[in-house]
């Protein structure tokens, strides 16, 4: 019986969007494929000295509904007006009436200075627990001109009316208390609801997001 070979030089592992997940056999040997879901631009939204920024289902061409499954917020360039400040959300299930829900997250943090010391820690200071509050997603941060963060945040499913819903950050931030840092700051947890969600809001611990932008896609 025939052993078939591999080539490994003619693997061709490029993702095409559109396609199923799988391998297909061929004479120069095998063609991985990788379906990818089309991310659909809904709104963007600048920060100037605003205390709040939120986005609202049906409000100001924005879409957070069952329209898609996933959604992705990219923060770009935050920065905050007074120094010492956490970057927070929240939840609503009526329209941005209150932004109350409840909540539990886990947080970590990888930490690098300047002076090439690291640390990778647990973040008990900033996880809550079955709490209603606006919930940090990223370290204590600065605001001086150097200073800001950009990251990522998913939220799946919020129109959901069956299952809680599930969200993950990712922030890269330049911290300057002590020594000039880089830190990457995760945050996952749920909202504990069954409601849908239907707005989310951004903002500082105290004082105003003095600049920056939030983006919001949908993907399918």
């Amino acid at each position: 019986m025939a052993l078939n070979k591999l080539k490994f030089n003619s693997l061709n592992v490029t993702p095409t969007a559109g396609k199923a997940v799988g391998f297909n056999s061929s004479a120069n040997g095998l063609e991985a494929t990788l379906s990818g879901g089309a991310m659909t631009f809904i709104k963007k939204l600048t920060a100037s000295s605003s205390s709040t920024l939120s986005f609202v289902d049906g409000s100001s061409s924005v879409v957070l509904d069952n329209t898609y499954k996933e959604y992705l917020f990219l923060f770009k360039n935050i920065h905050q007006s007074i120094d010492q400040a956490y970057f927070q959300f929240n939840f609503s299930t009526d329209g941005g009436s209150n932004y109350n829900v409840t909540k539990t997250t886990s947080a970590f943090n990888a930490f690098h200075t300047e002076s090439d010391s690291t640390e990778l820690v647990y973040a008990s200071t900033t996880d809550i627990a079955q709490s209603t509050n606006f919930a940090s997603l990223s370290i204590l941060t600065g605001n001086g001109d150097d200073e800001n963060q950009s990251g990522v945040f998913h939220l799946f499913n919020p129109s959901s009316t069956t299952f809680v819903k599930h969200f993950i950050s990712d922030l890269q931030c330049n911290y300057r208390v002590g020594l000039p840092a880089s830190v990457n700051y995760k945050v996952a947890g749920y909202g504990n609801t069954t409601s849908a969600i239907d707005a989310i809001q951004f903002k500082f611990s105290s004082g105003n997001i003095d600049a920056g932008t939030i983006t919001l896609y949908g993907i399918n």
